[in-house]
């Protein structure tokens, strides 16, 4: 039975902590702002972690959470996966275990800060297991509602986590949130004549982005995640998480703008 109440988000991790993050040996900008550096002066730092999205981002949420929602909310790794992966690397070489170990405690880390910031409303436990024999229910027994949940293990991305988790509680729709607007059938980005799409079928998203799954894999919503929300009959939201207006266009049945992953 479909559970009304109940929404899962897959947040990017790229929302939490974008890429204009700090070196930490240097202790200046991401890589991307290094052509402005200059030994002679200060840097301009960046903290890493977006906290003026992640203020509006809490706001909607508790808004909601007073109209009788309640919500499940899984962190990626996002730019700080990334920077990890990058700095081993340059020190050894990395097998596909070590990216996604890095990458899996990079979720944590992130949905420690997203249960930190909700500390009033989400269970004091980061779920790590979305396989685990306990009840899900108990996240919210105590009144709680808001359930935080990050990575579990290699070759399990955050949006498969997201999917199990939709399934064991009786939700039928993810809402993904990323730096995207649409789904495009191809990066426009790199073709201009990119088109984006508002409503895709199961099949013909999952030939856009392949079967595999590879560590550190940029897609809208990843391959063997796609394959599990298939067979599950889910539906999966598209949306970019910076526009907050319009996530919230959406838990409230508004008009809002992204793409629809179904069966149909």
């Amino acid at each position: 039975m479909r559970n009304n109440k109940t929404y899962i988000i897959s947040l990017g991790g790229s929302l939490i902590a974008p890429p204009a993050g700090i070196d930490p040996v240097r202790n200046i900008a991401h890589p991307a702002s290094l052509k402005k550096f200059s030994l002679t002066r200060p840097a301009r730092v960046s903290n890493g972690v977006d906290w003026k999205f992640l203020k509006k981002f809490r706001e909607v949420i508790i808004n909601e959470i007073k109209n009788g929602r309640r919500f499940v909310i899984v962190a990626g790794g996002g730019w700080t996966c990334r920077l990890y992966q990058n700095a081993a690397s340059k020190v050894v070489k990395l097998t596909d275990d070590d990216k996604d170990w890095l990458g899996v405690h990079s979720t944590r880390l992130n949905a420690h800060l997203i249960k930190t910031i909700f500390r009033d409303c989400a269970h004091p436990r980061v779920n790590k297991n979305p396989m685990t024999k306990a009840d899900l229910e108990t996240h919210f027994a105590k009144g709680e509602k808001i359930m935080v949940a990050a990575g579990w293990r290699p070759g399990w991305s955050t949006d498969y986590v997201a999917v199990i988790l939709a399934e064991r509680l009786g939700a039928k729709t993810i809402i993904n949130l990323s730096n995207i607007d649409y789904v495009y059938d191809k990066d426009p980005k790199k073709y201009k004549n990119g088109k984006k799409i508002k409503n895709i079928n199961w099949k013909n998203f999952r030939k856009l982005v392949g079967n595999k799954w590879d560590p550190g894999l940029n897609a809208p919503f990843d391959p063997v995640a796609s394959r599990k929300a298939e067979e599950a009959k889910l539906e999966v939201m598209i949306m970019n998480g910076k526009k907050l207006n319009n996530l919230k266009n959406y838990l409230e049945g508004k008009d809002w703008k992204g793409t629809i992953i179904n069966t149909d």
